[in-house]
């Protein structure tokens, strides 16, 4: 597997934004499924760290939060982010973590999935074997991207949009993997206790940027964009900044958790 979207300063404020927003809208659902204080919680594909800062102020001291990740960049980013003593950072893959077995009161992924078309199973599998045997959980939450939707529509936002979804179309990976997550859960052996969505409305502040943006290298390496198109893009983006026009962007999410026997 390839992660198309490559970390910029842009991107990294993107995530602290989406951990705000994932922390207002899923506070009672971590909760329920164990993330308290004193839990042990192991953030798979925990990024530049944003979510993993979040999860250790919740499980507070007597907890631990172990943050994965495959990029060493988003580790040595994390760290930064998320400089807390409970913290512990490796680099790994979503089905080589590392972990020991049943280490985890909860084993949460987030938006990791739909960039590994044809691996979600193996990958859901080897999160559950890092739930605590006896009631750990394992929490996922991912897209439906048949909903996302930017306003205002621009022909600029519409071509990158389908660009960005012909790459994961190549790559085999599936953008409405979020409608799957309780299957997932189920065939990996667990008990399913949560599947619900959200509808999420965003608006972006200037230099915020979707997605699909942070994936412009990978575009221009596949031969879908030319750096004509790319340039042409961005001036539409800065003329947004410049005259302090908002994107609002219309994101549907769907979070599932099990737990296992």
């Amino acid at each position: 597997m390839t992660y198309a979207l490559k970390l910029s300063d842009a991107e990294i404020f993107r995530y602290r934004k989406m951990a705000e927003m994932a922390l207002e809208a899923e506070r009672d659902e971590w909760a329920a499924v164990g993330i308290v204080p004193g839990a042990k919680v192991a953030d798979i594909g925990s990024g530049p760290g944003a979510i993993t800062a979040a999860l250790s102020d919740l499980v507070g001291p007597s907890g631990r939060v172990w943050a994965v990740d495959r990029d060493p960049e988003a580790i040595a980013t994390a760290r930064v982010v998320a400089p807390a003593p409970n913290v512990e950072f490796r680099t790994g893959t979503a089905t080589e973590t590392g972990l020991e077995p049943g280490c985890a009161d909860v084993v949460m992924m987030r938006h990791v999935l739909a960039h590994n078309g044809g691996d979600e199973q193996a990958i859901v599998d080897h999160l559950a074997t890092l739930a605590r045997p006896g009631g750990g959980a394992v929490y996922l939450l991912d897209i439906d991207g048949a909903g996302l939707r930017i306003r205002p529509g621009m022909p600029e936002f519409e071509e990158l949009d389908e660009a960005y979804r012909e790459l994961h179309r190549r790559r085999g990976n599936d953008l409405q993997v979020g409608l799957r997550l309780e299957e997932l859960l189920v065939a990996a052996g667990l008990e399913p206790v949560l599947f619900r969505g959200i509808y999420q409305i965003v608006k972006t502040v200037p230099g915020m940027r979707p997605p699909s943006w942070a994936a412009r290298d990978a575009l221009l390496a596949e031969g879908l964009v030319t750096q004509d198109d790319l340039d042409r893009w961005n001036t539409a983006f800065e003329r947004l900044d410049e005259e302090g026009i908002s994107l609002t962007v219309f994101a549907a999410q769907l979070m599932a958790a099990g737990r296992r026997p």
